[in-house]
């Protein structure tokens, strides 16, 4: 199969659906943030899924921002940089909770604890060092890297307006979500997923579009040769 950029950005769209469902599918069924869940077996599965989740943003969200960048402009590169920086931040705080907090459950109790209090709000009784605010510094790239990137992809015009529209206005409701109980607070990120996914498809439906076009013009390209 001949590689080129219109397949590269069609299967990054589909890494953005990929990742959109994952997210907004997994909010629900979340355990929770709690020493108690981390040696059970839905956390074990649950968390290398969030891990791959995160790579399919990279590459989704990529994909995305390269087929409007010169649409986009300085806003759009603003919004692309700040929102695959959270998934980047995002994805060390996840493999920490896969692979480092389980070895920890029974030898270092009050430091998961503590770790898990920077995200459920409970107090941390402890020195975390700068792990706290690096999650803050996370969270505030989520919601304006979402919100940029929501902007420009709307003003673009290439994609769906009413899926930028919907990423941008639910990243400014994100700290609105703080409010609620943490067991619903997860609830929140299912539409910033349900939009990331709503752009993913249409990239690829559009650049499977593209591709069926052109291969009869190359067909009979080939015949005339």
């Amino acid at each position: 199969m001949k590689i080129t950029d219109s397949t590269l950005i069609r299967w990054a769209g589909l890494a953005a659906v990929a990742a959109g469902v994952i997210f907004a599918g997994i909010q629900p069924i979340h355990p929770p943030d709690v020493l108690a869940s981390v040696t059970t077996s839905a956390w074990a599965i649950i968390m290398p899924v969030k891990i791959a989740m995160c790579l399919l943003f990279l590459v989704g969200i990529t994909g995305i921002y390269t087929r409007q960048a010169k649409e986009s402009g300085w806003l759009g590169l603003a919004g692309f940089l700040l929102l695959n920086l959270s998934w980047a931040l995002n994805l060390a705080f996840i493999f920490s909770e896969a692979f480092v907090v389980p070895l920890l459950a029974t030898t270092a109790p009050t430091f998961v604890d503590g770790f898990f209090g920077i995200f459920n709000g409970q107090p941390v009784e402890m020195n975390l060092g700068m792990l706290p605010a690096l999650y803050a510094l996370t969270g505030l790239l989520y919601m304006l890297g979402g919100l940029l990137f929501g902007i420009a992809t709307f003003r673009a015009g290439i994609l769906p307006r009413p899926a930028a529209a919907l990423l941008a206005v639910v990243s400014v409701l994100t700290p609105a979500a703080a409010l609620l109980p943490h067991e619903i607070q997860r609830l929140a990120g299912m539409p910033v997923g349900i939009a990331l996914a709503w752009l993913g498809y249409a990239l690829w439906a559009e650049q499977r579009m593209k591709a069926a076009e052109s291969s009869p013009q190359m067909d009979i390209r080939q015949l005339a040769q």
